[in-house]
């Protein structure tokens, strides 16, 4: 072992990052405090060995900062969960209060704005600190801006857990993000103090140029290059975008921060250079690094200082110390290094599809290219231009395929798809964004202060139509997108662990990595698809067709649901009808369907309304199905030969997805924790402040959206004047 380490010990610093990022993910996976101690013993007995066993070796010393690092990881993130604790809104409530405007976020593409808002006396009010409401454009009154004081009357929602296993946990993000309450604000909004005039900051003002230069959505993606700012993209084009592999040209990170830094180191330098004097004098690389430093810096600040720009932005300014001292800049220890510095500030976003995705992208491509092969093939040589043209493309082709690889276990993972043809696409997008939008955006931005800039606005808009094109035709082509279930979050772990094992080391032991890796795919491309899902709160069901798609029991689910069924399902066709499936016999209050698994047939009943039904004959069905489900409370009666899933059940397992094959259950709760945001403090207003009990009315069966905004689902069938009786003959 000290012969291999020693021959390993310039890579041995890369897996810092790796310790601290093994300590946090057991924070999370561990479900309590008594666990969450006893891995910090565990860690404390890894370091005490390194001291006591192999004393003074090379061993000893990884052991002890092992132990250390993933200790401290564990109680980095432990601390972050506790500093951030707030109460969250116990229940759906209907509340007038008075609150301080801390965000503002324009979503045109949505007509909608996004306000963040301090709650003003949040214990009188019996609310949460911060909450966070959606506001129709029509709604929003003047005034309102940051630090304006407002009275609103909102609907809130309490953050919602995920609506079936593996979906979108936004009840987590929103607890780090020290939201206690998400919905929709309804007009009147009273201005009582108004804040800074909207768009008055630098950023809004740029979003607001840009948008009015650049139409539609290609003025979203103008603006978002500069600003961060996506709003203004419409949901047709932003899925394009991601189902194509090109979603990450939106979110600044690392790509923009490069091309601003090299931008202005470039452009600094030939300037100085044009001096005689101050090229003989001034060690002209350094003033350019220290401009493109500080470069880097406003642009951080002016797109939103998000945390992947953050990152990029500790890596640019790594990059740019290690130029200054003469040192070779990208290497995995300038990744290993942002990395650290990331999990250090905000362990939480080790979670997260971006931290993921990112780091995940770089150390595939910096390992690539440190490979003393692959950097023989792609030296620059005496040859003709045609020759180094095509290395060249031969280069970014094997970078995309590579970068994809790596990526398509995190993109199944977190968003149950993996785009097949991205590496061909970044191929073209990624060069017309860096070296034909961006600079034309900059200029134009430069010209349009002397009034001069329509032209270049004109070249940038088509070039964005262009990068959209691109999108559209990729994720139109035949299989573009590869849909699987959920994967079991052990075969993740063996792949990401074979992955790392493989990219960090350099001797023969790195193909031991393969291993793990291979298990893991081969686990997570052998899990069942899931014979039927439903959300926690029961209204909603999908079943399994028999050409593989799903059938939904309500015709009019909205794209949320019909989004995270299908992506938990394994599918991305359009789902169908539940009622239009031969297999099933619907009416307007029940739906019951035969489905054939393991040689028998499974009978499955479900309700479709929130009317009453004849008792004895609804008694009578449920002891002739295997399931019953139900967004309401169902009598003791109901007694179904396996599962009976109504409202008091799914109330304690969250959604439930069902592989009938084998008997397969797993649940949104399938794994008790102690987490502060499943358990958290909570809240509620007093009636005064409930608009006279409204929230009692209200229906608690919603579903978060992707953005924590809530999905109304009202009871029963607004078609329907009165219940009409159960008939078996209907069903």
């Amino acid at each position: 072992m000290e012969r291999w380490l020693e021959a390993e010990r310039d890579q041995l610093a890369l897996w810092l990052p790796v310790m601290l990022g093994i300590g946090i993910a057991a924070w999370f996976l561990l479900p309590d405090a008594a666990r969450w101690s006893a891995f910090l013993s565990a860690c404390g007995g890894v370091a005490l060995a390194g001291v006591t066993i192999a004393r003074g070796g090379r061993a000893s010393r990884v052991m002890l900062v092992a132990g250390c690092a993933m200790a401290l990881g564990c109680a980095l993130i432990w601390g972050r969960a506790e500093r951030v604790a707030a109460p969250v809104l116990a229940r759906p409530a209907v509340v007038a209060f008075s609150a301080r405007v801390d965000r503002v976020e324009p979503m045109p593409a949505r007509q909608i704005v996004r306000l963040r808002l301090g709650v003003i006396e949040p214990a009188t009010a019996g609310l949460p600190p911060v909450v966070r409401v959606n506001v129709a454009d029509k709604d929003m009154p003047p005034g309102v801006g940051r630090g304006a004081i407002v009275k609103l009357r909102a609907r809130l929602m309490p953050p919602g857990a995920a609506a079936v296993p593996g979906a979108y946990d936004f009840q987590r993000v929103a607890w780090f993000g020290e939201i206690g309450a998400t919905g929709r604000a309804f007009a009147p909004i009273m201005v009582v103090t108004p804040g800074d005039p909207p768009g008055s900051a630098l950023r809004e003002r740029l979003t607001r140029h840009i948008q009015q230069r650049v139409d539609g959505s290609a003025g979203g993606i103008a603006a978002a290059l500069v600003t961060g700012d996506r709003g203004a993209i419409s949901e047709a084009d932003d899925e394009a975008l991601r189902r194509s592999g090109l979603a990450h040209l939106l979110s600044v990170s690392g790509l923009h921060v490069t091309a601003v830094v090299g931008a202005t180191m470039l452009l600094v330098l030939k300037l100085l250079a044009l001096s005689p004097a101050l090229a003989l004098r001034w060690r002209l690389p350094m003033v350019a690094a220290g401009a493109a430093a500080g470069v880097a810096i406003f642009y951080t600040w002016l797109t939103g200082a998000e945390v992947p720009t953050v990152r990029s932005c500790i890596a640019a300014l790594l990059v740019l110390g290690a130029l200054a001292m003469g040192r070779e800049a990208v290497t995995l220890r300038l990744v290993a290094a942002g990395a650290t510095i990331v999990l250090l500030l905000w362990p939480e976003a080790l979670m997260s599809a971006s931290f993921q995705l990112s780091f995940a992208a770089v150390t595939a491509i910096v390992a690539l290219h440190e490979h003393r092969v692959v950097r023989g093939w792609f030296l620059k040589r005496e040859e003709s231009r045609g020759a180094s043209l095509l290395r060249g493309l031969a280069s970014l082709l094997l970078t995309g395929l590579v970068v994809e690889f790596a990526l398509m276990p995190i993109g199944l993972f977190h968003f149950h798809k993996a785009g097949l043809y991205g590496a061909l696409a970044n191929i073209v997008a990624i060069p017309l964004t860096t070296f034909v939008v961006m600079p034309l955006e900059a200029l134009g931005l430069v010209l349009d202060a002397a009034g001069l800039g329509a032209p270049v606005w004109w070249l940038a808009e088509r070039g964005l139509w262009v990068l959209l094109w691109i999108a559209h035709t990729t994720a139109d082509a035949p299989g573009a997108v590869k849909a699987l279930p959920s994967m079991p979050r052990a075969a993740f772990g063996l792949m990401v662990a074979g992955g790392i094992w493989a990219a960090l080391w350099r001797t023969r032991w790195r193909w031991l990595g393969v291993l793990p890796l291979m298990l893991g795919a081969g686990w997570a491309v052998a899990t069942p698809a899931p014979d039927l899902i439903v959300t926690g709160d029961g209204r909603h069901v999908a079943v399994r067709t028999g050409d593989g798609g799903m059938a939904l029991l309500r015709d009019r689910a909205g794209e949320y649901v019909r989004g995270v069924l299908g992506e938990t399902g394994g599918t991305d066709a359009e789902l169908s009808a539940l009622s239009d499936d031969p297999r099933a016999r619907c009416s307007s209050d029940l739906c019951l369907v035969r489905l054939r698994a393991e040689g028998r047939v499974w009978t499955i009943l479900a309700t479709r309304s929130g009317y009453l039904v004849p008792i004895a004959e609804f008694v009578a069905l449920c002891r002739a199905a295997d399931i019953v489900i139900s967004e309401r409370r169902l009598p003791r009666t109901c007694t179904p030969r396996w599962l009976k899933l109504d409202r008091p059940m799914l109330a304690r397992t969250g959604g439930v997805a069902i592989t009938l094959a084998g008997g397969q259950v797993r649940t949104v709760a399938g794994n008790p924790s102690a987490h502060r945001w499943r358990l958290p403090e909570t809240v509620q207003p007093p009636r005064s402040f409930n608009s006279g009990g409204a929230a009692r009315r209200a229906s608690p069966a919603r579903a978060p959206d992707r953005g924590g905004s809530a999905v109304d689902h009202r009871r029963g069938s607004p078609d329907r004047a009165e219940p009409s009786p159960l008939r078996a003959g209907n069903i």
